[in-house]
């Protein structure tokens, strides 16, 4: 890189607009969308689609709600020129659905194309050709007159071809190609030519489509070239604005959204931005930016997964994992701060109408996505992420203290694996670190409880290994009791802390979790314990407790054994 990149590049200058409107306009309503996947994505394509994969495509689009798909360069191979006449011929083709094909300003590809059209019950024509300078000067060779004539020759033959064919109805899209880099007042000059030319009318509308051939400029720059042309062309109703960004400078979509509140109707693109270079405006991010601010697009996103395996079959080109509503982490944080804000806004928002979650601008079920997804466990997660994961999949409320306890056991784990911690993992590892193992080290077999003056008390027989032990205790209340009867049994200093239940769904028969937070003499230990009746779950909560301090050795020492 240059020292001073001055010295190689020049900033595209800005135009003179006074007044412009679109900064402070808002948007209402979605664009027309244009899917030029099966064009200008496809000529991006190191192994283009065949006939087949385009044909599947095609359905896709048609399924996600586009009305206007460019769908080849019928001059450009036989390819693309049996794949049109393959829709035609085979009825593909919703009657809702205009199919667009594209050619230079060429008579010959002029009238291949038109040939590959015939038969079709509407048709829109898009004719092009370079009028920057840089291209009028270094490729062609052409003045700007010749540029004209070029485009007026072109859209003539267009409208004689289609004259002849009265039984399609018939669209002539027309782009002044490197629009961002023309003069202004020539852009307008050209595009007012072919206008003249076509005369558009009810019968047979105009698309004047105003590309970002090459991003050159910041997207302000872009918007204010399409506000300033909208202003200086006359207004016509059978004319429509268009706008084709590509995303050299990687501003594709803001280019493409300022393009629309400056005025533009309809916008060409590809989904997620294929295209040539560094491709085009991303259909699906914009799409679903206009969602996001509570406008339908018109598109249908709602199982996005199934959009990106199709259209990574057909392109043989992966979408990225971080790519806007779409990508496999994009709803996903790592991070301990972010679970902790998004675990806390489901809390608040839970059955409010309007989605406010933190670090979540869109609903991930509204594109068919799972809250599975939401929160991943690794190094970098906190005490939400765990306790998240917990709650969603298996209906646990960890107490903030245990919450605390297990993400220092996860973040142990992890940071010996180096590596994302899975779900079923992560319930193991809370399984095994407060008693709800298969074969706990104390197991609750059964239990009586009795009333005492001023408290209650507790014969319960527990399983320890191959023995059988009845244990027996008086205090406050049953807990308390069963506490004192393992101090009493096992030599132990428990102290109950503090203690939570809930209910495990919302049936009468649903189970119960208890949370057990002990001070023993080995510190603060925790123990959890699941079952139908909410005392038992609370009893073998404690037991888990009492299990944890003893030592791998130790029998019952004051304690009858029943059967051995």
């Amino acid at each position: 890189m240059l020292s001073d990149p001055s010295e190689k590049y020049r900033p595209y200058p800005p135009i003179v607009l006074d007044n412009r409107q679109w900064p402070s306009r808002q948007f209402e309503q979605a664009p027309r969308w244009c899917s030029t996947d099966l064009r200008d994505g496809n000529q991006a394509l190191i192994n283009p689609m065949d006939t087949d994969t385009k044909r599947k495509m095609f359905k896709k689009l048609v399924t996600m709600g586009f009305k206007e798909i460019e769908v080849a360069f019928p001059a450009a191979s036989q390819t693309d020129f049996d794949f049109v006449r393959s829709l035609i011929e085979q009825q593909l083709i919703p009657d809702d659905v205009w199919i667009q094909v594209i050619t230079q300003s060429r008579p010959d590809l002029i009238e291949r194309t038109l040939a590959s059209l015939q038969g079709a019950k509407q048709a829109v024509v898009h004719l092009y050709n370079a009028t920057a300078p840089l291209f009028r000067d270094w490729v062609f060779g052409q003045d700007q007159d010749a540029t004209i004539a070029l485009a007026v020759g072109g859209a003539r033959q267009i409208k004689a071809l289609c004259q002849a064919s009265p039984g399609t109805d018939w669209v002539l899209e027309y782009s002044p190609e490197t629009f961002c880099f023309t003069e202004m007042e020539f852009a307008l000059q050209i595009c007012r030519a072919v206008y003249d030319c076509w005369q558009p009318c009810a019968k047979r509308p105009l698309i004047l489509n105003l590309p970002a051939t090459v991003e050159v400029n910041s997207p302000n720059v872009y918007a204010d070239q399409i506000e300033w042309f909208i202003r200086h062309f006359p207004t016509c109703p059978y004319t429509t604005i268009s706008v084709h960004p590509h995303n050299d400078r990687g501003t594709g979509v803001a280019a493409a959204e300022l393009a629309v509140l400056a005025g533009a109707q309809r916008v060409e693109g590809c989904l997620f931005g294929n295209g040539e270079r560094t491709g085009n405006v991303d259909l699906v991010t914009l799409a679903m930016n206009f969602y996001t601010q509570g406008i339908h697009p018109g598109l249908d996103f709602s199982n996005m997964q199934e959009v990106v395996e199709l259209v990574e079959e057909c392109i043989k080109l992966p979408v990225h994992p971080r790519h806007p509503y779409a990508g496999e982490l994009v709803f996903t944080a790592f991070s301990g701060s972010h679970q902790d804000a998004i675990k806390k806004g489901f809390a608040r928002n839970a059955g409010q109408p309007l989605w406010q979650i933190p670090y979540l601008p869109l609903d991930p079920a509204d594109v068919g996505a799972s809250y599975e997804a939401v929160i991943r466990v690794n190094s970098q997660s906190g005490k939400s992420g765990a306790a998240w994961l917990l709650q969603q999949n298996h209906g646990l409320q960890l107490p903030r203290n245990l919450q605390v306890h297990f993400s220092q056991q996860v973040q142990r784990h992890t940071e010996q694996s180096g590596a994302e911690m899975p779900q079923s993992a992560l319930w193991n590892l809370f399984r095994s670190c407060y008693g709800l193992t298969t074969s706990p080290r104390l197991t609750l077999i059964s239990y009586e409880s009795f009333s005492i003056p001023n408290g209650q008390g507790v014969k319960a027989k527990v399983g320890s290994e191959n023995q059988t032990l009845l244990l027996e205790g008086q205090a406050n209340g049953l807990l308390s009791a069963m506490a004192q009867a393992l101090n009493k049994a096992f030599k132990l200093q428990l102290e109950i802390c503090d203690y939570h239940e809930h209910t495990l769904g919302h049936q009468s028969n649903s189970r119960a979790v208890a949370y057990l937070e002990c001070l023993t003499s080995k510190g603060k230990i925790f123990g959890v314990g699941i079952d139908k009746d909410t005392s038992r779950a609370a009893l073998q909560a404690l037991l888990n407790v009492a299990g944890s301090c003893l030592a791998p050795e130790q029998q019952s020492l004051q304690a009858e054994v029943l059967t051995g």
